[in-house]
């Protein structure tokens, strides 16, 4: 059922003032209430709500936790915490006196993005500009000229070896195994747990030789459990469906090598998404997540620079060939077209208008004024690290492709 609107509260009120009398009205969250304008996100997610059933949560409730989510770096608790804790939380969530009580429970998030979607979050981040512009933060002259860069969003995971997987392969079928009744002839919990951590020793000692013959042994004891397994729910169609997840990816698990690459590689169990990544960084070689377009404001606006479009790229795809739909994004984003936009050379043969791409190095077409701009193309760098390092870009919680997508 579609959210109920807030019931407009009477002025008068014998034992509860009302927050904006308590709160100072110069404060940052109260001065950006003010600011964004709350019947969008009411009119853009509206028809994502049926007539029927149980009313839903309060519009202008959800998308202002989901926003402090981000601008602290919370997750879903925490930032249900701040709110009891906050009366300027509150007045931002769209309260008119304090309350005392959670009006959601904290999966109540979870579901609200799962209802939304990747696709339609985009308008919190156009909003978010739109407020910018009413504020004097940004003009729509610097929304014209912009930088692109691509960077990677880490995914919650633990650093992938073999060992770890092969280990978390038996844990896994162990606990299937338990869950549905299969008796196993052996489980290998204790004897692999112990291989693991001889593995990890032998390695960190360089004793290479040595640490293969433990993964070996690891590697022979997860084809066990999956061949006993196998054999005694051959008969039985119920847990075959239920197990047939699992047992796919672990089967992926055993037949690939470590000079494997590629998208069939597997680097988690519990996220089958993620990719291995190298952009050239001394002190991290490889990252382990999904590939994220950032396009922000080339020149300092008056509010600092703001990130103009996000998008996450599954599947690692080469730079050049994302630029168009970065474009057409951030154009969508800003409502403005973009005159200019400036990238590295791992951009070179992009898939967009080269009459507007400028790239790092390139010789043609340059003129004093576009020489001045390029050299900034450089301060996309410390917005990507503020991001990851203040914001939720440096480590995704959320599960699945959608999950990367929505984070962004």
């Amino acid at each position: 059922m579609r959210p109920k609107q807030p019931a407009v509260e009477p002025q008068e009120d014998l034992f509860r003032a009302r927050l904006e009398n308590l709160v100072d009205p110069q404060h940052a969250l109260v001065c950006l209430a003010g600011l964004i304008d709350w019947r969008r996100f009411e009119v853009e997610f509206g028809a994502l709500y049926v007539d029927g059933g149980r009313p839903g949560l309060p519009m202008r409730l959800m998308v202002g936790l989901h926003l402090l989510k981000h601008m602290d770096r919370l997750s879903d608790e925490l930032v249900c915490a701040r709110w009891l804790d906050s009366p300027y939380v509150q007045l931002f969530c769209g309260e008119t006196f304090f309350q005392h009580a959670l009006p959601l429970d904290r999966s109540s998030m979870t579901r609200w993005r799962q209802r939304i979607g990747p696709e339609r979050l985009e308008v919190l981040l156009a909003e978010s500009l739109a407020a910018a512009q009413r504020g004097g933060a940004v003009e729509e002259k610097h929304l014209r000229r912009v930088t692109i860069d691509t960077t990677v969003q880490p995914k919650a995971v633990t650093h992938p070896t073999d060992s770890k997987l092969l280990h978390r392969g038996i844990e896994t079928l162990v606990r299937l195994a338990r869950r549905h009744g299969v008796r196993l002839r052996q489980s290998y919990l204790r004897v692999a747990k112990r291989a693991r951590r001889e593995a990890a020793k032998l390695i960190h000692a360089g004793r290479r030789r040595q640490a293969e013959r433990q993964v070996r042994h690891l590697r022979t004891w997860l084809g066990r459990l999956v061949r006993d397994i196998g054999r005694k729910i051959a008969h039985n169609a119920a847990i075959q469906a239920a197990v047939a997840g699992p047992l796919g990816l672990i089967a992926r698990l055993l037949r690939q090598r470590r000079e494997d690459r590629g998208r069939d590689k597997l680097y988690s169990l519990h996220a089958p998404e993620v990719e291995c990544i190298g952009k050239g960084k001394a002190q991290t070689r490889y990252e382990f997540g999904c590939k994220v377009s950032i396009a922000t404001t080339n020149a300092a606006a008056p509010g600092g620079q703001f990130v103009l479009g996000a998008r996450a790229l599954p599947g690692n795809p080469y730079d050049g060939h994302t630029l168009a739909e970065q474009i057409a994004q951030t154009e969508r984003l800003t409502g403005v077209e973009i005159e200019r936009a400036y990238v590295d050379r791992g951009y070179r043969g992009h898939d967009a208008d080269k009459a507007r791409m400028f790239v790092s190095g390139q010789k043609r077409g340059i003129t004093p004024t576009i020489r001045r701009e390029r050299r900034r193309r450089n301060a996309i760098e410390p917005v990507i690290g503020h991001m990851k390092s203040d914001g939720h870009l440096g480590r995704n919680f959320l599960r699945g492709t959608e999950g990367d997508a929505a984070n962004v």
